[in-house]
């Protein structure tokens, strides 16, 4: 692929995750302060982050690990694309990533993992006792 339409198709995917995460997707300073919060590493710079906006580059293996994770969407997809093993195509995202799920999987990475494995446990159990009324 076109190096100039992987930065551009990258671009496009971190926007949409963004928008899915409900940040602005045209806010450098947001990406890069709320990127930073986030990376253990040396911090980026607001021009870093508008670079990764406008397509005119791709972050590192372990910023876009941290993106990922963030942001509740696969790595290999953002930087990527394609389809993610359950139906998804080309640039677009999976389907499975609404804000509010976005958000839901952001605070549960947030939790201690004591509390965590208490809240998957919840779900699971909510998903039993709404299997027998689906039909």
């Amino acid at each position: 692929m076109n190096p100039s339409i992987e930065r551009e198709s990258f671009s496009e995917r971190l926007q949409m995750a963004l928008r899915n995460a409900e940040y602005s997707p045209d806010s450098p300073t947001q990406l890069a302060r709320e990127f930073n919060i986030r990376f253990e590493g040396r911090p980026i710079t607001v021009h870093a982050a508008r670079k990764w906006l406008v397509g005119e580059a791709i972050p590192t293996q372990e910023k876009l690990r941290t993106l990922a994770q963030w942001l509740g969407v696969p790595a290999e997809w953002l930087r990527f694309g394609g389809a993610d093993g359950r139906g998804g195509e080309g640039g677009s995202a999976p389907a499975r990533f609404e804000s509010a799920d976005v958000k839901l999987v952001a605070d549960l990475q947030r939790l201690d993992p004591h509390h965590q494995a208490i809240a998957r446990e919840f779900i699971r159990m909510l998903l039993r006792l709404s299997r027998p009324t689906q039909k």
